[in-house]
């Protein structure tokens, strides 16, 4: 039993769902369960709609138009008979428009998830019925049925026993009949049949979970790059392909920021001593990286950049000390609005706090701190990480930077920068 995971680059058109097909025939020799994202950009659409929908904006016409025009393209290209998938298609377009023909009755998060997870259903439609068109005997499975969560919208907390329960009950059965079963990432459901996702990107959190619960003996991450690189390409020409990790260097460096494995993925599998190996879907043969158990630590020196970050700065409106207290009211805000801290530095009189900046959460905090605490704020901010670092190195990547507060460990600087002429 192994666990496969393809992100939305890798089902970004016809030709790279085609590619799908041609890695499952050879790397999917035995049980797979099979994870997939929304395609390409959907899921970056799916936000708009929902914020023109929330929001009242003017386009939703166009942004829904654009969508099935998109997925239909694709569908045109793979089938030489998409009556069929072109129907289911039509059917999740259909339950779009039902969830935007009337006012929003309940909060912004819970209309989130109900449409920004029909991405992965658009998408995993479309897979899976490509593969079973062109002899890949599949079976497609409803993610929202299966990894069962509470009620926090954006954020779910995964139901481990009962998720676990219905895995082995509804998903495994699944393989008296077919190798593959396929299904979505990212999202999940309510007791109330209300649909919730596990975070952005939380695709390869769904498929260490489905791992976990599976009792999986491997997942594999096929991504557009080798493996795990010590710097983002974008940044870095000359980046350097990770061969082994492990799970306490993994969480390392999902925790600071690094974008090739979402921060969640790595703690279920750690718990059952699964291994992960991250390859790459442009050339499947290749090893990868591998994360696992071991005593070999990673020495290489690795660059994590998170950009449209916010510092807050938060100070008690009575120019005293920020006691424990004071901590106690500002973390329970952040958890509240379900803000994650990727910085923070504690003075006298002030808190600071690097975070991602996402408006629909910032506004309702930053309104509740500026209850109890004066509150500045520099949008727009940089948050670099370096991991095995050494001064040089630093003095370099901060050239023609204005450093805000910086941080550094035995093994880790980090460092919130705005560029000189951005003031």
């Amino acid at each position: 039993m192994q666990v496969f995971k393809f992100g939305g680059a890798s089902v970004k058109n016809a030709e790279a769902v085609k590619n799908v097909a041609s890695i499952l025939k050879v790397y999917a020799k035995e049980p797979t369960i099979v994870v997939i994202s929304a395609m390409d950009k959907t899921t970056n659409k799916l936000e708009e709609l929902v914020n023109a929908y929330f929001y009242k904006k003017a386009n939703i016409e166009s942004l829904i138009n654009d969508l099935k025009d998109f997925h239909l393209n694709i569908t045109k290209q793979l089938f030489t008979d998409s009556k069929n998938i072109n129907n289911e298609i039509e059917n999740v377009f259909v339950e779009i428009l039902w969830a935007i023909e009337e006012e929003p009755s309940f909060s912004y998060n819970h209309h989130y998830d109900h449409l920004v997870s029909l991405g992965e259903v658009l998408s995993t439609k479309i897979v899976s019925a490509y593969l079973n068109n062109n002899s890949i005997s599949n079976k497609w499975l409803d993610a929202r049925g299966i990894i069962q969560t509470d009620n926090t919208f954006r954020e779910g907390k995964v139901d481990y026993p009962l998720s676990e329960t219905l895995v082995q009950t509804q998903l495994l059965p699944q393989f008296k009949t077919t190798d593959i079963v396929l299904t979505q990432g990212f999202i999940g459901g309510t007791s109330e049949n209300y649909t919730t996702t596990l975070g952005r990107e939380g695709s390869d959190y769904t498929a260490a979970l489905l791992a976990y619960f599976a009792h999986a003996e491997r997942v594999i991450i096929w991504k557009d790059v080798p493996g795990v690189l010590n710097a983002d390409p974008k940044y870095f020409k000359n980046t350097k392909k990770i061969d082994e990790l492990t799970y306490h260097d993994a969480i390392e460096l999902t925790y600071y920021g690094a974008s090739v494995i979402h921060p969640k993925t790595i703690k279920p599998l750690q718990n059952k001593n699964i291994p992960l190996f991250v390859r790459s879907f442009v050339n499947p043969a290749e090893e990868g990286t591998v994360i696992k158990e071991s005593d070999k630590r990673n020495n290489v020196t690795s660059y994590i950049f998170k950009d449209n970050q916010i510092l807050l700065s938060i100070q008690p409106k009575d120019f005293s000390f920020i006691a424990e207290e004071n901590l106690s009211v500002i973390f329970s805000l952040f958890s509240k609005y379900n803000v994650h801290a990727n910085m923070i530095q504690n003075s006298a009189i002030s808190f600071s706090v690097c975070t991602d900046f996402d408006e629909q959460k910032m506004e309702p905090l930053i309104a509740d701190l500026q209850n109890d605490f004066k509150v500045l704020y520099n949008k727009n901010v940089q948050l670099m990480t370096i991991r095995n670092y050494d001064n040089d190195l630093i003095a370099k990547l901060s050239e023609n930077k204005i450093i805000l507060i910086e941080q550094r460990s035995r093994n880790t600087h980090q460092m919130v920068m705005k560029e000189e002429n951005s003031y």
